[in-house]
């Protein structure tokens, strides 16, 4: 096997083409350069150097593998030049996953404060529902998820970023949209149109009606948070959604929020990682750009101090 010891010691003999530089370049004594490349070509049975008056110049078969030298340590310092800026997080990935309600309302101004400050971290960023991102975070599919705690999976580290409210929302023609609440039974008279399974939102909708002990009528399930607004919008159907998600469509007066009877339902937004899997530098500084939003904005995001404990 090739011994890269010993062709590093004649790269740099061939580079200065002087046993005494290539010893002070390498911080090594003369005689060990020397008998570094006298074994180094007793190995390969070739000679690389021969004499020219006082000093040294290549054979042709150094010559032919002083090229390939070149090559070989250029790329080492490449490689090195990379490790360097991954360290000092000039070069680098994070691949996040989010339920599709926050890559749309939460993700953008997180991404952008991460951005200013680390411009060349590239960021892949996946859309699901809740379940969907805790079973790719299992599969190491990320290292980052936004969601609502669906299951509490022990392996998963869950911290509460900011509350969310679920509203109901209505057609600006529904005969409840003048009324000042909505109340269970109201709703159980209702076409509903929720949600996926698996969501954040239909798991707080589903613990919500079952703890009033009411069932729902399911008219259609989707995961398409602006089919199901269109829908409401046409008057086929009530529906139950983030308020971030509808605060647009009800400020223009194309769906009615009426809020329920029995006071607000929330929804946590957490980040969630891995406990035992050790996150990247990247990530770790987007745990980071997260503490510093909640300084500049308190109670915006109210995260706890210990993200990266």
């Amino acid at each position: 096997m090739l011994n890269l010891n010993q062709l590093r010691v004649f790269y740099f003999v061939a580079k200065h083409l002087s046993f005494t530089e290539a010893a002070k370049a390498l911080y090594i004594s003369q005689p060990a350069v020397t008998a570094q490349v006298k074994n180094f070509e007793k190995w390969c049975e070739l000679k690389f150097f021969k004499k020219k008056g006082r000093g040294i110049c290549l054979t042709n078969e150094g010559e032919t593998l002083y090229r390939f030298a070149c090559q070989l340590f250029e790329f080492e310092n490449r490689i090195e030049r990379s490790l360097n800026d991954m360290r000092r997080l000039k070069k680098g990935v994070l691949r996040i996953g989010s339920t599709r309600t926050y890559a749309r309302y939460l993700m953008p101004h997180m991404m952008r404060h991460f951005h200013q400050k680390y411009p060349d971290i590239k960021i892949f960023l996946d859309e699901g529902s809740s379940l969907d991102m805790s079973l790719r975070l299992l599969d190491l599919k990320y290292e980052i998820a936004f969601i609502a705690n669906v299951n509490d999976d022990p392996a998963i580290t869950y911290i509460p970023l900011v509350e969310e409210e679920v509203v109901p929302i209505l057609s600006i023609h529904h005969p409840l949209a003048e009324s000042r609440w909505i109340t269970i039974d109201d709703c159980s008279q209702e076409p509903i149109i929720l949600r996926e399974t698996g969501s954040g939102t239909r798991q707080a909708i589903d613990t919500f009606f079952q703890g009033h002990n009411c069932e729902l009528n399911i008219l259609m399930e989707t995961a398409n948070t602006d089919f199901i607004k269109k829908l409401v919008a046409r008057g086929d159907g009530i529906s139950f959604l983030v308020k971030e998600a509808v605060i647009e469509d009800i400020l223009r007066k194309r769906l009615v929020s009426v809020p329920f009877e029995s006071g607000p339902l929330c929804l946590d937004a957490n980040i969630a990682y891995l406990k035992k899997q050790p996150l990247s530098l990247p990530a770790q500084a987007f745990l980071q750009i997260l503490s510093e939003l909640d300084e500049l904005a308190p109670g915006k995001y109210p995260l706890r101090r210990n993200l990266l404990k």
